[in-house]
Order: structure tokens, then sequence, then C-alpha cells
């Protein structure tokens, strides 16, 4: 009588005794209650009803869809981008101030000049600074309370949306602050920090919790708070923070109600579609300004219109 190779068993050991397909040196008296296939302890996983073996029970997983938030992120999943972005703009706060020699007057130094906020030297070519702005911040205080709010908030809309979804509304949010510094703000202004983008967050949080049907007030009161102190405190760029917001609750709204049929699809085309919006307006302020020529004098930044 011949025997199948995976019942022939290793040299030495009973025949006619099955091996497991994954370890062909294992007798083995037990089976995949799924399949039928014989497989040793270490290959079967207990199952509702008997042991599945692993090929099996990864076969049922690929099977299951995983759930995911209204947004479409995967349950589950752990904040990344919030620790990463905090590290950042900790970081470029203490090379500011290693170059200024100062813990409050960082701004003087080198980095922190070459990509702060200035309409004028955006105009002049410098074109990096709508970005690079947003990870530079005025002193300690601005930088603790800045990233106070990141971890609160960004935590929680980094789960809602998903990494990608979330570097997004980050990313159009402080693109949105830059563009509405840029058309509004005093030419020779200069603007820094994250809460162009911290604004945007907090009018994707706005839109999360109508979107859920959540309690409204806990937020409209941060908001609202928010509001206050930069009317109230000088120097701080209410149309920054203003772009921050709109920019911040377009695209959130964007990806919470996007047709669950398509979702990706026109998430994607609503994102690219506010970009292109923030460059085309940018452009065209650009062009209005004019030439500009900027130079240092005395240690002063000077800027003037050529055209």
């Amino acid at each position: 009588m011949n025997v199948p190779p995976e019942q022939a068993g290793a040299p030495g050991q009973p025949q006619g005794m099955p091996t497991c397909p994954r370890h062909p040196d294992r007798p083995t008296g037990l089976s995949c209650t799924r399949c039928g296939r014989p497989a040793c302890p270490e290959c079967l996983r207990d199952a509702s009803v008997g042991q599945h073996c692993v090929d099996c029970v990864k076969q049922a997983q690929r099977g299951v869809r995983r759930p995911v938030t209204v947004a479409g992120a995967p349950l589950g999943s752990k904040p990344v981008l919030v620790p990463v972005l905090i590290a950042v703009n900790v970081l470029f706060y203490v090379l500011t101030v290693v170059q200024a020699g100062s813990v409050s007057r960082n701004n003087t130094a080198p980095l922190f000049q070459m990509w702060s906020l200035i309409p004028p030297q955006v105009a002049a070519g410098e074109w990096w600074r709508v970005f690079t702005s947003a990870f530079l911040h005025f002193g300690l205080v601005h930088v603790l309370i800045n990233m106070i709010a990141l971890w609160v908030v960004g935590r929680e809309m980094e789960l809602l949306l998903g990494r990608t979804r979330f570097a997004a509304v980050y990313l159009l949010s402080l693109l949105g602050g830059s563009m509405f510094v840029f058309l509004f703000n005093p030419t020779l202004s200069e603007a820094a920090g994250a809460s162009t983008a911290l604004y945007g967050l907090f009018g994707g949080v706005a839109v999360a919790a109508w979107r859920l049907k959540l309690n409204m007030r806990p937020i409209l009161l941060v908001i609202g708070i928010n509001v206050v102190l930069t009317l109230s405190i000088p120097g701080i760029s209410l149309f920054g923070h203003l772009g921050g917001l709109v920019l911040g609750a377009l695209s959130t709204a964007a990806l919470l109600y996007a047709p669950a049929a398509h979702r990706n699809r026109w998430q994607a085309g609503a994102l690219v579609g506010l970009f292109l919006v923030i460059v085309a307006v940018l452009l065209t302020r650009d062009a209005m300004i004019g030439d500009i020529m900027c130079g240092t004098h005395q240690g002063q930044r000077i800027c003037f219109r050529t055209g």
C-alpha cells in the first residue's frame, strides 16, 4: 500500500501518521477543522468551532473588512504625525534660540529671518516662506501654547482622519493661513507660528462634531476663547488664524461628507481643488503686489516695489 508523501512521516516515525505541511518532520494527529489538512499544534489557532490552521486564519482575515471611521480611516491606529510635528516645531525653536543666543528674542536668528512669512519677501520669489513660517515661534510661551494645543486637538483629529488625510488638512490649513496673511496683513508685517494650522484643526473639530452629532458647546467655547485671545493680544495674526480656520473646516468637510461609494476619489479631488485655489490666490496676489526688491540697511530689512 502506497502512503501519500504528506502522510509518510519522517524517518524513524510510525508509518501512516500524517505530518504537518509546514513542518514535514513533525507527525501529528491534529487537523484543521476548516480545510481538513493535518497540522502540528504550533500551526493551529483556536476558533469558535475547533481549530484552524494559520493558512485558513490568514485567508479569513483577508476577507474581513476592517472597520473605518466616517472619514475612511482604519480604527485602532495610533497617532504618529502629531508627535512628529511637535518634535519638528520644538527642534526649529531650539535652533533659532541657539542661533540668536536668546530664548525670547529668537526671531533675530538667521533661520527665523530666512523662514518667517514676510509678504514682500514672498513676492520677491521666496515662496518657501508660506510653508516654513508655520514651524517657527516667537519665544518660549508661543511654542509651548501651540504645542499643547496640537497635542490635545491633533491626536483626536489624526485618529478620526487617518495619517494621510490629517496631513492634508494640516497642510491646507497652514497654507490657508499663509494665504490670508499674504492677502490682508500689512505689507511689511512678519508672521510665524503653527497656530494657522492649529486653527484649521479647530475648524475641523467643529465640522467633525457637527457631522457626528456631538455636543458643540465645548468646541465652540474653545474656538471662541482663542478668537478672543487673537483679537486682544497685540501682534497675533488675526488673518492667519482666520485663514487656517476656514481652510481647515472646508478640507475636513470635504473628507467627512464624501459619498461612501466613491470616498477616496471624491476626497482626493476636493483636497486637490482646495490646494489649487490657494495657489491661484497666492499667484494673483503676487501679481498685484508687483516686483519687490528687499535688502538690509543698518540691521533692518527694507523692501520696495520696483515695478
